[in-house]
């Protein structure tokens, strides 16, 4: 009996190695399909960054030597025209009432009116 229980525990031990390769040949083709899919995803972003790569350069001639920011300087120079001219609007609006506007600011500080505010109780006479 003893070299039956022997006969089977070699078969088990046999049927334990060859689970243990087919595990490792698993993980192996695992780890091999993953590498292939990501360089095969790196492959993918470099054609899809060179295709539009190139479709910026081919707008960028339509636009004419690279100046695709000419409509933001017109932008620029129309956004500065109008500054300027409600600069001019509110230093010509100053220079006709500026002195009136100082003359009332300095009367307001200089002539002092106190009053008590309603909130405040009147103190009770005795």
């Amino acid at each position: 009996m003893s070299a039956q229980n022997s006969k089977g525990i070699q078969t088990l031990l046999d049927a334990e190695r060859d689970a243990q390769k087919t595990v490792q040949k698993a993980r192996e083709y695992r780890s091999k399909r993953v590498k292939d899919a990501k360089n095969e995803a790196q492959k993918e972003i470099e054609d899809y960054r060179k295709q539009k790569d190139d479709e910026f350069k081919e707008f960028e001639k339509k636009r004419g030597d690279g100046q695709h920011t000419s409509g933001n300087k017109k932008a620029e120079e129309d956004a500065s025209k109008d500054a300027e001219e409600q600069l001019k609007t509110i230093k010509a609006a100053g220079g006709k009432k500026g002195d009136k506007v100082i003359e009332d600011l300095l009367r307001v500080v200089t002539d002092v009116k106190p009053e008590v505010p309603d909130r405040v109780a009147a103190p009770p006479k005795a």
